[in-house]
């Protein structure tokens, strides 16, 4: 049998156009199969997005199969959770100074990645 020649393909603009359609998707609605709800208001969200981005929501989803489950954070601002959702599907997101340390908080106790290990990349605006 004779070598094949193999081709590698790349996309080259691959991670800008995830980040681009995932928050497309989010923008969107489309596909959201998780809401998450605190103080009162809720937010739609994709268990694959919540999963990738914090161990403690991998573990909360995977423990507690559900269709479309209903997650509950209990002492959570919703200035936060709208925050930490802006950071898991752009990978950036602006905090006030005053905020920051409270914010930081909040994404430790969710075990946000990039937020929640000491993060070295905060930029001043």
């Amino acid at each position: 049998m004779a070598d094949q020649q193999q081709y590698f393909l790349k996309w080259n603009d691959y991670q800008s156009n995830m980040v681009s359609s995932f928050k497309h998707l989010r923008n969107e609605k489309s596909f959201t199969d998780v809401t998450l709800a605190c103080e009162g208001q809720t937010c739609k969200a994709h268990k694959m997005v919540l999963s990738a981005c914090s161990p403690y929501f991998k573990a909360l989803l995977e423990e507690n199969p559900s269709k479309h489950p209903i997650i509950i954070l209990k002492d959570v601002p919703f200035s936060h959770l709208q925050s930490i959702l802006e950071f898991m599907y752009a990978g950036e997101v602006n905090i006030s100074q005053e905020q920051l340390p409270a914010f930081l908080k909040t994404a430790d106790r969710l075990k946000v990645k990039g937020l929640a290990e000491a993060p070295q990349t905060i930029k001043k605006d």
